[in-house]
């Protein structure tokens, strides 16, 4: 199947910052809660004794649930997590406060709005970089130099995206999904009594949700796609591909990159 990089209320800057709200929180639930991206921990926990990496710079974070539940599975395997620093270009300050509170240890935030594209050089450098369920939302001329840039000041990229290009595989994310924005405005910390009109009196959250969700399987980059955009760099980095089934008929995938100087065990 083609890709194609249609619309999504997520991304559009000028969709309410409520509808955009819930549809992040509530995709962040449903990872955690439909157990979605718990088989990205194994290939995860490679990725971070190659890289030797005691921090990882989080792009793309939403809401920051694909964060802790990365680091609460290295946690359950005994594993001590790297820390987390959580950025976006829309910043969830007080969701990421609230999980900071959590794991203090683990996870720390930038404030200010950081593109994924243009990260400033002192936030760059040396870290390794994690992009969880965030990839499929640059088009191919900036999702191919974020991934190569981390060839240049860093020793590693770890990408997970929980879908392959294949829409009937969002149906999957539905048992978890549909509790986790039901009770949404339950559980969120900004804007309640809009999210409670956007998701309990209209069906604008729920149609918002499902379209951006079949969108992203649309948009979600091929295995052949990846190694194209990453060819580029040659012999600098190690590429690994894989995959993950989840309930019910659910597949994610995994891809990263490992710079060679840094292929040593992880002390």
């Amino acid at each position: 199947m083609r890709r194609r990089h249609l619309f999504e209320w997520n991304d559009a800057a000028w969709a309410p910052v409520a509808l955009r709200e819930t549809i992040v929180e509530a995709l962040s639930r449903t990872l955690a809660w439909g157990r979605i991206l718990h088989g990205a921990a194994a290939p995860f926990r490679a990725f971070l004794e190659r890289t030797d990496a005691r921090e990882v710079l989080d792009l793309c974070s939403g809401a920051g649930g694909p964060a802790v539940i990365l680091a609460d599975e290295l946690v359950r395997a005994g594993v001590r997590p790297p820390r987390f620093i959580l950025t976006d270009l829309h910043p969830q300050i007080a969701s990421w406060e609230r999980l900071r509170r959590r794991h203090p240890e683990t996870l720390d935030f930038i404030r200010e709005p950081v593109d994924a594209t243009r990260i400033p050089h002192d936030l760059r450098r040396g870290r390794a970089r994690v992009i969880v369920n965030a990839l499929h939302h640059l088009p191919p001329e900036l999702a191919g130099p974020v991934l190569r840039g981390a060839s240049g000041d860093g020793p590693g990229v770890f990408v997970v995206e929980g879908f392959e290009r294949n829409p009937l595989r969002f149906g999957a994310f539905a048992p978890a999904g549909i509790p986790a924005l039901l009770v949404n405005p339950l559980l969120t910390d900004t804007h309640r009594l809009e999210k409670v009109a956007l998701t309990w009196l209209t069906p604008a959250a729920l149609a918002a949700s499902v379209w951006d969700g079949v969108v992203s399987t649309l948009r979600v980059y091929t295995e052949e796609e990846l190694r194209r955009m990453v060819a580029p760099v040659g012999d600098a980095f190690d590429w690994t591909y894989g995959t993950w089934d989840f309930p019910a008929f659910g597949r994610g995938y995994y891809f990263y990159g490992v710079a060679r100087r840094q292929t040593g065990p992880r002390v």
